[in-house]
């Protein structure tokens, strides 16, 4: 696909082509016989309809940006005029425009649409919501608002569950315990008396089995009682694992407010002869929470990459006034797909011992066999959890992390994940990101656009 032309990603260089011939007379019988006429008016408006008026045709697709891509395969599946939409993760990698023009396209789409997504903001407007977890699926009527007000009632509900079979567990427990308590002074007396020897031997061996009933009877009811007990807490627990995610802890950074971190003097910033940005100054002071904003192309990834010093500026100054800087891109690309997490952990963090490595990878949930897990196999949430754990493992974390489009590959599980750690952190955050929901999850103090 990334050597095609735009045309034929849209499946209508031969189409066109057919056009051409006949309109300079050169056209065939067949031809004329295949030809549509209705083709370029088409084309026009599904181009317009997701935002590439004036696209040019003959340009190769590998050129375009991701969004960009994404925009003419939905352009595509507008030329087919299809009765059903299916579209997987239409919204990753647009800019806000793009988001908006996709969710616009579909609240003027007749016909059906599934559409398999982590935009919250597109899931708004849906009918119906699948989801699909490990344990089962839920089909709910509605958008994500109520989907999640129904979500997160049934985590309160498993909790509190939670609470009162473990409540009813040690009661049981308890009263097992007293139960045998008694009994052993009961026992205790029994055995007194028959040490005494002025009670007959009879009487004594008569009190002595029903002592011995007794007790049996009344481990066995204690014993159940307990079984049940702990079967409800069990069953009550793996309902709290179900529905309540991870969290995730990131160590405090004790950032002063005062504490300048970055500092650009007039920058600008051209790649392959285009003007990408500035001139631009930015001053990044204490635990700020800025977000980097602009239309796909613009320069959003490039701006963070000079700010960790990977590229320099054609004009301007950079002053890094901190090392303890980190970068985690969408695809958590610090990981090395063929090394394990604990591999990669230590690859980073060369100063950690095996113990303290796994120790590191235990706190956000990769125990025994899952640190061994490669990269590569790992899922998007489980990547996030490793690349966290890869950049604050170390002595002195990063007084500022910079994020390019992290949640664009999470399911939204591991994105409410991420949004309530980077809510506690105490860093400064730039991040670059479309999703509106998600930049005011942790309070986002000002806005970069390029």
């Amino acid at each position: 696909m990334g050597g095609a032309s735009v045309a034929e990603a849209l499946g209508v260089a031969d189409g066109l082509a057919c056009l051409k011939r006949l309109e300079a007379g050169q056209g065939s019988v067949s031809d004329a016989a295949e030809a549509d006429w209705t083709l370029e008016a088409r084309l026009s408006d599904a181009l317009a309809e997701t935002g590439l008026p004036g696209m040019v045709l003959d340009r190769r697709m590998r050129t375009l940006s991701g969004g960009e891509r994404t925009r003419v395969m939905l352009a595509r599946l507008l030329l087919a005029a299809p009765d059903v939409l299916l579209l997987d993760e239409p919204t990753n990698n647009l800019d806000a425009d793009g988001r908006a023009g996709i969710s616009d396209l579909l609240a003027r789409w007749t016909g059906g649409v599934v559409v398999a997504s982590h935009d919250r903001a597109l899931l708004e407007r849906v009918d119906r919501i699948v989801a699909l977890s490990p344990v089962g699926v839920t089909v709910f009527g509605g958008g994500w608002s109520d989907f999640k007000a129904a979500r997160d009632a049934a985590r309160e509900r498993a909790e509190a569950e939670l609470d009162r079979t473990g409540s009813e567990l040690k009661r049981a427990e308890r009263e097992a315990q007293d139960a045998r308590e008694k009994q052993d002074r009961r026992d205790k007396r029994g055995r007194a008396n028959r040490a005494r020897g002025d009670v007959p031997k009879m009487l004594l061996d008569a009190r002595k089995q029903r002592a011995e009933a007794t007790r049996a009877r009344g481990d066995d009811v204690a014993e159940r009682l307990t079984e049940a007990g702990r079967e409800a807490f069990e069953a009550a627990r793996a309902g709290v694992e179900v529905e309540t995610p991870l969290h995730i802890d990131l160590p405090e950074t004790g950032l002063a407010p005062s504490r300048d971190l970055l500092s650009l003097r007039d920058v600008v910033m051209a790649r392959g002869g285009r003007h990408r940005f500035g001139p631009l100054s930015l001053d990044v002071r204490g635990p700020e929470r800025i977000a980097v904003c602009g239309a796909n192309g613009s320069g959003k990834t490039t701006l963070l990459r000079l700010i960790m010093g990977e590229v320099g500026p054609d004009a301007g100054e950079v002053r890094r006034l901190t090392d303890r800087m980190a970068m985690l891109d969408q695809h958590v690309s610090l990981l090395k797909g063929e090394e394990s997490v604990l591999e990669n952990l230590r690859r980073l963090n060369p100063e950690l011992s095996e113990n303290a490595a796994r120790a590191v990878l235990a706190r956000l949930a990769f125990r025994n066999a899952g640190a061994l897990q490669l990269a590569g196999t790992l899922s998007g949430g489980e990547r996030l959890r490793a690349g966290m754990a890869c950049v604050f493992a170390r002595a002195e974390p990063p007084l500022m992390l910079l994020l390019d489009e992290l949640t664009n590959h999470l399911d939204l599980a591991a994105v409410e994940l991420l949004e309530d750690a980077l809510s506690g952190f105490d860093g400064a955050l730039v991040v670059v990101s479309h999703d509106s929901d998600f930049l005011s999850a942790f309070g986002v103090t000002r806005e970069v656009r390029l």
